[in-house]
Formats: C-alpha cells, structure tokens, sequence
C-alpha cells in the first residue's frame, strides 16, 4: 500500500509565482487600458456612444419668399418630411418592408437595394413626402427608419409666372429663372444641433445648438400679377388661335423700368415637373432671338431726322425695287413715293432702305449699339441673350439697306421693348428692371426730346385704319406702336413658309407709361402679318394694364371705333 503522504505531488514554487505573475499582469494591463480608456483617451468612448445614440441634426432655413409688387406669393415654403433610415437598425419582416415599399412608391428591390449596406449610417430612402405618408409611415412603427424636416417649394400662380420665378430642385436649391438668379439671398443658411437618440429613433435630449439656422429674405419683384395673367391669358389664346409654335410678351413701366408682366407659351407647372421639356423651359422672352423685321424702321427714321438729313415730310422715291446681286427688296404695296411718315405708317422696305443708304454706318451701328443691341440686358437673370449686331466695317450694300428694316441682326423680344422706352421716354434709354423699385429712373440719352416725339407721332399714324396696325388701338388710350412681320432664317436662308409676327407699341403717346412687345412664332392658321396676328395682343395687354394702373386717358373712354375687315389694313412688307 501507498500511504496518503506519498500519493502527493509537489509541484515546483515557481509556477504558481509564475501563474500569480501572469493573473497580476492581466490585471495591470486591463488596469491601465480602463485608466487609458476612461482618463486619456477619452474621445474614444465618446465616439463609438455618440456613434449610437447622439446624432447632428440639420435645422433647415426657411426659404424667402418671392412676392410680386403688391405683396402677393408668386413662391412660398411649406414644411415637408424626408424619410431616411439607418439600415443596420432596420428591423422589419418581408410583409413591412413590402407596406413600407408601396407607401414610399417604391418597388420592393429598390428599397431592399438602398437597405442592404449595413455599413452606412444615413441612406435617404424618399424625399419630400406628402403628409399623409408620414403619418402611415409613423404608423407602421418601425426600428430604423425616420423622418426628417426639411421645406418644399410651391409656385401659386403655375404656368403663369413660370418663366419669371423658375423652381428649385429636390435640395431648396434655385434651378431655373429668379430662384437661381436670386439664390444666394433667397436661400439662408441652414443651422445645425446635436440630440441623443433611443434605439427607437426617438430624441430624449437636446445637447447643444452648433450653428443657429438663418432664415432666407423675402424678394419683391416688379411684376403684377394681374398684369401677368392678363399678359399669358392673351397670349395662350393668340398661340392657340393661330395655331403658332410659340409666343412671347412683355410689358415694361416706361418711368421705372419695371417689367411688370412676362410670359412665355408653351409654359409649364413648375409644381409638377415630371413631363417638363426645354422647349417649355425657354425664356422666350430674354433667351430667344429673331429678325425684328418693320418694328426696327422707327430707329432708322429716328437717326435720318436727328442726323438733319430728312423730315418726317421728306419725300422717298418708292418706284419700283431694290436689287443687290441676287437679292431684291420690294414692298407689298408699292408706290411711286412715300413721304418719310407713310414709309413708316405703310412699313414700305424700299422706302426704308434708300432711307439706310443715305445714312453713314457707323452712325447707324452706333445708334443700334446704343439703343442696347449686341448687348445683353443687364436684368441679372440667367441665359440673357446678347443678340447679334455686327461692326459696320463688315457690312455689304445689300446688308446696309437691309439694316434699314431690321433685317441681318438679332435680338431678343426684353431688348425691342427697351429699346423702345428711347420713344416713349424722349430721347432717353431706360435699364429694365425684374425687382421691385418704386421709383422713377433716369435713362442713357440716345435722341433728343424732339426727334422722340416726332418717331412717337409717326408711330400713331401707323396704328391708324389706313397703316398696318389699327388692330392696336385701344378705347380711351391713344397709341403708337409699329408692326413686323420677318421671315424666319432656316438652313443658312429664309424659309419661304415660316414666319415670326410681332408688333411692339406705347401708350398713352400723351404722357407714354407702358412699352408693350409681343412676338408670334410661326402662325400656321392662315394669318401671319404681325398686324393680324400680334397687334390684337398688344391691345388686350395694353388696355388692361392701363386700367389696372388707373393712368389717365387721353381719348374719349366712350367713343368706340371700328375694326378694319379682315385684308383691309394695309399689310407690312416681309
């Protein structure tokens, strides 16, 4: 037998020194990583419990208004929800996630597609919902989703005011028209506080602000808004009735430069985007340019009589036509001699063109320059066309005498009708302005008061019964204004078919207070005389405006007169 004593095992003192050491050096490192942890490092911890439950929330600015002149909405903000989710902390089942998909409008694959990168902290899943889907969405009750403030945009006045307010994108960022021009003041700057979260999403305290927000500024524009309906409901039915590709308006305020209605057809609703195209994007109005035709004859008038070469009675041999080469100018009513006024009221080319001849070059390329052509209107807003006039150095006889009625330059309808504020404004061009100013604004001298008046005359007999453009007159106004009627440049020519309307007049010729412009592109329903087809706009626009504004009249209010048949007017030359 072996006793109890031998049966022992005496193990060596060093290992359990050894397994002592080892248990006290564990101890002194987790010491030391907790005192690293909780006393050194601290950020860490912070971090991955912030990374948890503390989030930095974005407190959206509120986007500034965009008035018209009389403080009415053209755009507002109204607060919206975004949904995003965490997709680590999204606890759903097959069923929900299919509710969640139909209620986001989304299909089942796309949400399960921006749920699968469990890495991510933060994935939008929609934006800008209405608010009955956050509600359903509340209801639902699911872990890592949320719903975040955030502002959209909406637009009162629709396809009325389209092209003069724009609209902004999904972000509260100006992308077209006056909320890009103006974005820098329209938008504010978005503040920023930290919370801490439950793991339901819920926030349970307030930590700290770390930038206050700093809501938008209201904008006041120069429009009027009854103006501008007025405007683009005259207009959209002219396009329809002449069954035309586009169209064009704008009303200026001769003493301020304000323009207080511009519209465009085809237009768009910029609260509804999803079928938008560019040709309803274009600004016509400012963008586009044409061959302003008869309605630049005023000008070449002007310079004859101011230069002393000619007087309004002056008589222009009219026989016959002009040929350059290949090109011949005629008129549609020929006549042996036209004085200087009937060449204007009759929009004789032949006519124009001696006159143009007898001018120099240079003096009728600087009075264009001066007048704001080959300039782009300085309106500070987006894509504002320059338009094309070319150095006298450069221009052939034929294009001298064709400059005389507007053709072989271009320019925009915004640059014709402040051109125009020359005649109406005795001599003076006026800046046009789409902010509100209220006040009176002095112009650029470009002719003086007497020759002004004088064009301004000649401009009132050629709205009379036997000139191209009684269709603009209106009861209880006198005005003036000239019509045209171009050809429309196609493949390095004209095409023989296609023609761009337009007519462009003042009023009241007493004490002028309104410069009105309207172009038609490409009438196709029979008609296509700027007389015809622009000139009855000129009148509803004109009319309406100068009621709304209360301006005096300068005829008799209740003296009616009659509208000429249709083919009696005589017709402007093309």
């Amino acid at each position: 037998m072996i006793s109890p004593a031998q049966g022992l095992v005496r193990l060596p003192m060093w290992r359990a020194r050894l397994v002592l050491m080892a248990l006290a050096a564990g101890f002194a490192v987790l010491a030391a990583r907790a005192v690293y942890l909780q006393a050194v490092r601290t950020d860490f911890l912070q971090e991955k419990g912030d990374a948890r439950y503390s989030r930095v929330l974005e407190i959206p600015a509120t986007r500034g208004r965009i008035l018209d002149r009389n403080g009415e909405a053209l755009a507002v903000s109204t607060p919206v929800k975004s949904i995003w989710a965490i997709p680590a902390d999204v606890e759903a089942s097959d069923a929900e996630r299919r509710k969640l998909a139909a209620l986001l409008s989304m299909s089942p694959v796309e949400l399960q597609r921006r749920l699968s990168d469990t890495s991510k902290d933060f994935v939008y899943l929609k934006r800008q919902v209405p608010p009955e889907t956050t509600a359903a969405l509340q209801a639902l009750g699911l872990n890592g989703i949320y719903q975040h403030p955030e502002y959209r945009r909406y637009y009162p006045g629709g396809e009325v005011t389209a092209h003069v307010i724009g609209f902004t994108g999904v972000d509260d960022t100006g992308q077209e028209g006056i909320e890009l021009a103006h974005q820098a003041t329209l938008a504010g700057k978005p503040g920023s506080r930290r919370v801490i979260r439950d793991r339901l999403g819920r926030i349970i305290e307030d930590v700290e602000s770390i930038r206050p927000g700093q809501d938008g500024t209201d904008l006041a524009l120069s429009i009027d808004s009854k103006i501008q309906s007025l405007a683009y409901s005259a207009l959209k039915a002219a396009v329809e009735q002449h069954r035309a590709k586009a169209g064009a308006v704008i009303a200026v305020d001769v003493q301020s430069g304000e323009v207080l209605a511009l519209a465009n057809m085809p237009s768009y609703n910029p609260n509804n985007r999803a079928r938008l195209t560019g040709a309803q994007l274009r600004n016509r109005v400012i963008t586009d340019l044409f061959e302003p035709g008869s309605t630049l004859k005023p000008f070449t008038i002007a310079l004859a009589i101011e230069s002393g070469k000619m007087t309004r009675s002056s008589v222009v041999n009219t026989a016959g036509r002009l040929t350059f080469a290949k090109y011949t100018i005629r008129d549609v009513h020929p006549a042996p001699a036209l004085t200087v006024g009937q060449v204007l009221a009759l929009s004789s080319n032949v006519g124009a063109a001696k006159i143009a001849l007898a001018l120099p070059r240079e003096a009728m390329w600087d009075l264009h320059r001066r007048v704001g052509f080959g300039t782009a209107p300085e309106l500070g807003f987006p894509g504002a066309a320059a338009g094309r006039l070319r150095h006298y150095k450069t221009w052939r006889p034929v294009e001298h005498a064709t400059l005389g009625y507007g053709m072989g330059m271009s320019l925009s309808l915004a640059q014709l009708a402040r051109a125009y504020t020359v005649f109406a404004r005795d001599g003076e061009l006026v800046p046009l302005t789409l902010v509100k100013t209220g006040a009176a604004v002095s112009g650029e001298k470009v002719l003086s008061a007497e020759t002004s008046r004088a064009v301004r005359a000649m401009l009132e007999q050629a709205v009379q019964p036997s000139a191209t453009g009684p269709r603009a007159r209106i009861i209880g106004w006198r005005v003036a204004g000239k019509t045209g009627t171009a050809h429309k440049q196609e493949n390095g020519g004209y095409a023989k078919d296609k023609y761009l309307s337009s007519f462009v007049g003042l009023a009241p010729v007493s004490s002028p207070r309104l410069v009105v412009a309207v172009m038609i592109d490409e009438p196709s329903s029979g008609q296509h005389y700027g007389g015809m087809v622009a000139a009855p706009v000129f009148a509803q626009v004109m009319q309406g405006a100068l009621r709304l504004l209360g301006v005096p009249h300068d005829a008799p209010p209740n003296v009616p007169f009659e509208t000429p048949a249709e083919g009696e007017e005589a017709k402007e030359s093309t």
